[in-house]
């Protein structure tokens, strides 16, 4: 159900891929023009399908400082964030422990109805992944697993909450 309010909404966005194996091979790119150069598959997915306005690309390694002052520099510039990678569950995976203390506000059912839709397409396998959502200075930021299926499926939820939640995390309601 979309609100009024949310037709008037101007959405930016950022991309933010965390791959210590990209990072080795592409350096820390950044920008969008860069996104297109290199294979990222799941960055690629994002930017052509979020329904708003991509401004914004760095790909990072799976370290949590990197992934931290990638978002920080990113956050005054987009109305959202997107990460995707890291979010698994092996010990280079510090996507999630990068970036839920940031969070001011936790969007739990982001997380909740991913794993219920993944469990749909791949079973009980959902349990792995955290992917989750929240608020960080009035953006919203969403952190995604790094498969190209996976942030196709979270792209889709994105699309139909992201101008409401925009909305609430602006104080619009």
């Amino acid at each position: 159900m979309r609100h009024e309010h949310e037709a008037e909404i101007e959405v930016r966005a950022g991309v933010i891929t965390v791959s210590t194996s990209r990072y080795q091979k592409y350096g820390g790119a950044r920008g969008l023009e860069k996104l297109e150069e290199i294979d990222d598959p799941s960055g690629n997915e994002i930017a052509r399908n979020l329904e708003c306005k991509v401004e914004e690309y760095i790909l990072v390694p799976d370290e949590r400082a990197e992934i931290v002052k990638a978002l920080v520099s990113m956050l005054p510039k987009v109305d959202a964030v997107i990460i995707t990678g890291g979010t698994g569950l092996t010990p280079l995976d510090v996507t999630i422990e990068a970036v839920e203390p940031l969070f001011e506000k936790k969007i739990d059912g982001f997380g909740e109805i991913f794993r219920y839709l993944s469990f749909k397409e791949v079973g009980t396998a959902a349990i792995l992944s955290r992917a989750t959502a929240g608020i960080i200075k009035g953006r919203a930021v969403f952190c995604l697993p790094g498969s190209k299926k996976a942030v196709r499926l979270a792209v889709n939820l994105i699309n139909d909450s992201l101008k409401h939640i925009i909305s609430h995390a602006r104080g619009l309601r």
